[in-house]
Protein backbone atom coordinates (compact mmCIF):
# COMPACT_ATOMS: atom_id res chain seq x y z
CA UNK A 1 0.00 0.00 0.00
CA UNK A 2 1.25 3.45 -1.14
CA UNK A 3 2.41 5.43 2.32
CA UNK A 4 1.08 9.34 2.82
CA UNK A 5 2.83 12.06 4.33
CA UNK A 6 0.97 13.42 7.50
CA UNK A 7 2.47 16.56 9.71
CA UNK A 8 5.79 16.50 9.64
CA UNK A 9 8.20 14.59 7.44
CA UNK A 10 11.26 13.02 9.12
CA UNK A 11 13.90 13.19 6.27
CA UNK A 12 16.93 11.63 5.29
CA UNK A 13 19.72 13.00 3.61
CA UNK A 14 21.98 10.38 2.17
CA UNK A 15 25.81 11.65 1.57
CA UNK A 16 28.02 9.41 -0.99
CA UNK A 17 31.62 10.40 -1.34
CA UNK A 18 30.89 12.10 -4.41
CA UNK A 19 32.91 15.54 -3.95
CA UNK A 20 29.50 17.21 -4.77
CA UNK A 21 28.02 15.34 -1.33
CA UNK A 22 30.65 15.97 0.25
CA UNK A 23 30.26 20.34 -0.47
CA UNK A 24 26.53 19.52 -0.20
CA UNK A 25 27.16 17.72 3.16
CA UNK A 26 29.60 20.86 4.73
CA UNK A 27 27.19 23.57 3.82
CA UNK A 28 24.25 21.21 5.62
CA UNK A 29 26.21 20.65 9.11
CA UNK A 30 27.09 24.15 9.29
CA UNK A 31 23.75 25.62 8.43
CA UNK A 32 22.06 22.60 11.36
CA UNK A 33 25.13 22.90 13.94
CA UNK A 34 25.50 19.44 13.47
CA UNK A 35 23.66 15.96 11.58
CA UNK A 36 20.26 17.09 12.54
CA UNK A 37 17.81 20.02 12.17
CA UNK A 38 14.45 19.68 13.53
CA UNK A 39 13.08 17.06 11.23
CA UNK A 40 15.82 16.58 8.87
CA UNK A 41 18.92 14.10 9.24
CA UNK A 42 22.14 13.85 7.47
CA UNK A 43 23.79 10.15 6.82
CA UNK A 44 26.52 9.26 5.24
CA UNK A 45 27.22 6.34 2.97
CA UNK A 46 30.05 3.63 1.45
CA UNK A 47 27.82 3.20 -1.80
CA UNK A 48 27.25 5.56 -4.43
CA UNK A 49 23.62 6.89 -4.45
CA UNK A 50 22.56 4.93 -7.12
CA UNK A 51 23.57 1.72 -5.94
CA UNK A 52 21.80 2.44 -2.12
CA UNK A 53 18.90 -0.25 -2.64
CA UNK A 54 16.91 -1.04 0.21
CA UNK A 55 18.48 1.79 2.46
CA UNK A 56 14.92 2.38 3.64
CA UNK A 57 15.32 -0.98 5.40
CA UNK A 58 18.63 0.51 7.37
CA UNK A 59 17.20 3.92 8.05
CA UNK A 60 14.24 5.29 9.39
CA UNK A 61 12.63 8.24 7.77
CA UNK A 62 9.85 8.97 5.93
CA UNK A 63 11.77 10.35 2.91
CA UNK A 64 14.93 10.00 1.22
CA UNK A 65 16.74 12.54 -0.22
CA UNK A 66 19.74 12.01 -2.22
CA UNK A 67 22.38 15.08 -2.32
CA UNK A 68 24.75 14.51 -4.82
CA UNK A 69 25.81 14.66 -8.36
CA UNK A 70 25.25 15.00 -11.79
CA UNK A 71 27.10 14.27 -14.81
CA UNK A 72 26.78 15.12 -18.14
CA UNK A 73 28.94 14.89 -21.68
CA UNK A 74 28.00 18.63 -22.09
CA UNK A 75 29.37 19.25 -18.89
CA UNK A 76 26.94 22.84 -18.08
CA UNK A 77 26.47 23.95 -15.17
CA UNK A 78 23.28 22.68 -13.67
CA UNK A 79 21.30 22.23 -10.13
CA UNK A 80 18.86 19.60 -11.19
CA UNK A 81 16.31 17.28 -8.92
CA UNK A 82 14.54 13.85 -10.11
CA UNK A 83 12.34 11.04 -8.92
CA UNK A 84 14.71 7.84 -8.88
CA UNK A 85 13.41 4.23 -11.02
CA UNK A 86 14.33 2.69 -14.69
CA UNK A 87 11.76 2.35 -17.47
CA UNK A 88 14.09 -0.35 -18.97
CA UNK A 89 17.02 -2.19 -17.84
CA UNK A 90 18.64 -1.46 -14.67
CA UNK A 91 21.76 -0.28 -16.13
CA UNK A 92 22.82 2.19 -13.02
CA UNK A 93 21.27 1.20 -10.16
CA UNK A 94 17.53 0.07 -9.01
CA UNK A 95 16.17 -3.05 -11.18
CA UNK A 96 14.49 -3.47 -14.52
CA UNK A 97 11.22 -1.71 -15.11
CA UNK A 98 10.66 -0.67 -11.57
CA UNK A 99 9.86 2.85 -10.67
CA UNK A 100 9.90 4.51 -6.66
CA UNK A 101 7.77 6.49 -5.49
CA UNK A 102 7.84 10.08 -6.59
CA UNK A 103 6.87 12.84 -3.62
CA UNK A 104 5.58 15.13 -6.15
CA UNK A 105 4.69 18.06 -3.55
CA UNK A 106 8.42 18.09 -2.26
CA UNK A 107 10.26 17.82 -6.33
CA UNK A 108 7.64 20.88 -6.91
CA UNK A 109 8.73 22.92 -3.82
CA UNK A 110 12.44 22.45 -3.82
CA UNK A 111 12.62 23.32 -7.72
CA UNK A 112 10.67 26.30 -7.03
CA UNK A 113 13.06 26.90 -4.45
CA UNK A 114 16.05 26.64 -7.21
CA UNK A 115 14.15 28.85 -9.49
CA UNK A 116 14.86 31.26 -7.01
CA UNK A 117 18.64 31.28 -7.38
CA UNK A 118 18.24 31.19 -10.92
CA UNK A 119 19.48 35.32 -11.75
CA UNK A 120 22.41 34.60 -9.33
CA UNK A 121 24.30 31.56 -10.59
CA UNK A 122 25.56 30.63 -13.86
CA UNK A 123 23.81 27.19 -13.72
CA UNK A 124 20.81 26.12 -15.23
CA UNK A 125 17.83 25.22 -13.08
CA UNK A 126 16.22 21.98 -14.53
CA UNK A 127 14.22 18.58 -14.04
CA UNK A 128 15.71 15.36 -14.91
CA UNK A 129 13.66 12.50 -16.67
CA UNK A 130 13.33 9.35 -14.35
CA UNK A 131 16.54 7.22 -15.39
CA UNK A 132 18.23 5.82 -12.80
CA UNK A 133 18.39 3.72 -9.26
CA UNK A 134 18.40 3.17 -6.34
CA UNK A 135 14.93 1.07 -5.74
CA UNK A 136 13.05 1.92 -2.04
CA UNK A 137 9.79 1.39 -1.36
CA UNK A 138 9.74 4.60 0.79
CA UNK A 139 9.49 8.00 -1.28
CA UNK A 140 12.79 9.28 -2.47
CA UNK A 141 14.31 11.48 -4.69
CA UNK A 142 17.58 13.40 -5.81
CA UNK A 143 19.18 16.44 -5.87
CA UNK A 144 22.13 17.15 -7.56
CA UNK A 145 25.14 19.72 -8.73
CA UNK A 146 25.99 19.19 -12.37
CA UNK A 147 27.83 18.42 -14.76
CA UNK A 148 31.62 18.55 -14.05
CA UNK A 149 34.51 18.67 -11.20
CA UNK A 150 34.10 22.36 -11.30
CA UNK A 151 30.63 22.49 -10.43
CA UNK A 152 30.53 19.74 -7.86
CA UNK A 153 33.11 21.21 -5.42
CA UNK A 154 32.15 25.02 -6.10
CA UNK A 155 31.17 26.57 -2.43
CA UNK A 156 28.38 28.26 -4.10
CA UNK A 157 26.14 25.41 -5.44
CA UNK A 158 26.69 23.28 -2.73
CA UNK A 159 25.18 25.92 -0.01
CA UNK A 160 22.43 26.56 -2.41
CA UNK A 161 21.62 23.13 -2.52
CA UNK A 162 22.09 23.24 1.55
CA UNK A 163 19.62 25.77 1.80
CA UNK A 164 16.84 24.38 -0.64
CA UNK A 165 17.38 21.09 1.48
CA UNK A 166 17.00 23.72 4.95
CA UNK A 167 13.96 25.22 3.25
CA UNK A 168 11.76 23.10 1.29
CA UNK A 169 11.87 19.66 3.72
CA UNK A 170 10.96 21.80 6.88
CA UNK A 171 7.54 22.55 5.26
CA UNK A 172 4.13 20.70 5.71
CA UNK A 173 2.54 18.90 2.49
CA UNK A 174 0.32 21.28 0.98
CA UNK A 175 -2.81 20.27 -1.81
CA UNK A 176 -1.34 20.13 -5.53
CA UNK A 177 -1.89 18.46 -8.76
CA UNK A 178 0.06 15.54 -9.00
CA UNK A 179 1.10 14.47 -12.73
CA UNK A 180 2.81 12.02 -14.53
CA UNK A 181 4.32 13.43 -17.52
CA UNK A 182 5.38 11.73 -20.66
CA UNK A 183 7.30 12.76 -23.69
CA UNK A 184 10.16 15.67 -24.39
CA UNK A 185 14.01 15.50 -23.61
CA UNK A 186 16.09 14.61 -20.62
CA UNK A 187 15.85 17.90 -19.67
CA UNK A 188 12.27 19.33 -20.00
CA UNK A 189 11.54 22.59 -20.41
CA UNK A 190 8.00 21.75 -20.61
CA UNK A 191 8.09 20.25 -17.15
CA UNK A 192 9.73 22.78 -15.99
CA UNK A 193 7.47 24.90 -17.23
CA UNK A 194 4.55 22.63 -15.37
CA UNK A 195 5.96 23.15 -12.17
CA UNK A 196 5.97 27.04 -12.05
CA UNK A 197 1.77 26.38 -12.59
CA UNK A 198 -0.74 24.59 -10.75
CA UNK A 199 1.43 20.99 -11.39
CA UNK A 200 3.46 18.73 -9.18
CA UNK A 201 5.84 16.43 -11.45
CA UNK A 202 6.37 13.16 -10.21
CA UNK A 203 7.71 10.86 -12.64
CA UNK A 204 8.89 11.82 -16.41
CA UNK A 205 9.17 9.06 -18.84
CA UNK A 206 10.99 10.94 -21.77
CA UNK A 207 11.13 10.71 -25.14
CA UNK A 208 14.23 8.35 -25.79
CA UNK A 209 12.45 5.87 -23.45
CA UNK A 210 8.58 5.88 -24.47
CA UNK A 211 9.24 3.12 -26.46
CA UNK A 212 8.61 0.93 -23.22
CA UNK A 213 5.88 2.88 -21.94
CA UNK A 214 3.41 0.14 -21.52
CA UNK A 215 -0.05 -0.31 -19.30
CA UNK A 216 2.39 -1.63 -16.40
CA UNK A 217 4.69 0.97 -16.54
CA UNK A 218 1.91 3.55 -16.79
CA UNK A 219 0.08 2.33 -13.75
CA UNK A 220 3.47 2.12 -12.25
CA UNK A 221 4.08 6.09 -12.60
CA UNK A 222 0.62 6.80 -11.96
CA UNK A 223 0.21 4.79 -8.42
CA UNK A 224 3.74 5.61 -7.22
CA UNK A 225 3.06 9.31 -7.51
CA UNK A 226 2.48 10.97 -3.94
CA UNK A 227 -0.11 12.07 -4.11
CA UNK A 228 -1.51 9.63 -6.80
CA UNK A 229 -0.33 11.37 -9.87
CA UNK A 230 -4.33 12.93 -11.15
CA UNK A 231 -4.00 12.90 -14.66
CA UNK A 232 -0.80 12.48 -17.41
CA UNK A 233 1.18 16.01 -18.83
CA UNK A 234 1.48 14.96 -22.54
CA UNK A 235 4.86 16.49 -24.03
CA UNK A 236 2.79 16.91 -27.43
CA UNK A 237 5.46 17.98 -29.83
CA UNK A 238 8.02 15.51 -27.34
CA UNK A 239 6.42 12.03 -28.12
CA UNK A 240 7.57 11.45 -31.59
CA UNK A 241 6.71 7.87 -32.90
CA UNK A 242 4.70 6.89 -30.09
CA UNK A 243 2.35 9.83 -29.82
CA UNK A 244 -0.45 7.79 -31.17
CA UNK A 245 0.19 4.53 -29.27
CA UNK A 246 0.14 5.93 -25.88
CA UNK A 247 -2.72 8.06 -26.56
CA UNK A 248 -4.54 5.34 -27.42
CA UNK A 249 -3.43 3.13 -24.67
CA UNK A 250 -4.27 5.84 -21.77
CA UNK A 251 -8.04 6.33 -23.82
CA UNK A 252 -8.43 2.34 -23.06
CA UNK A 253 -7.27 2.50 -19.62
CA UNK A 254 -9.43 5.28 -19.05
CA UNK A 255 -6.62 7.57 -17.71
CA UNK A 256 -7.20 11.24 -17.89
CA UNK A 257 -4.87 13.44 -20.25
CA UNK A 258 -3.50 16.77 -21.04
CA UNK A 259 -1.18 18.67 -23.29
CA UNK A 260 1.38 20.46 -21.05
CA UNK A 261 -0.03 23.96 -21.13
CA UNK A 262 -2.36 23.61 -23.37
CA UNK A 263 -6.59 22.24 -22.46
CA UNK A 264 -7.60 19.32 -21.12
CA UNK A 265 -8.55 15.81 -22.92
CA UNK A 266 -10.43 13.56 -21.36
CA UNK A 267 -10.35 9.86 -21.67
CA UNK A 268 -12.33 8.04 -23.90
CA UNK A 269 -15.37 6.11 -22.29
Amino acid sequence: MLISFSGAVKVAVIISKYEADQNIAVHLRSLFGGDSFRNISVHSVDKESPFCDDIDKEIDADLFVFATKHQSESGRPSLTCHAPGNWNKAEFGGKEKMLCVAPAFYLKKFFLELKKYEEKVNAEITLEATHHGPLLETPCMFVEIGSSLKEWVNPEYGRIIAECIMNVFTEEQVNVKPCFFIGGGHYNQSADKSMVSEYAVGHICPKYALEHLNKEMILQAVNKTLPKAQLVLLDWKGMGKEKERIIKLLDVMKIRYERSNLKSVPAKA
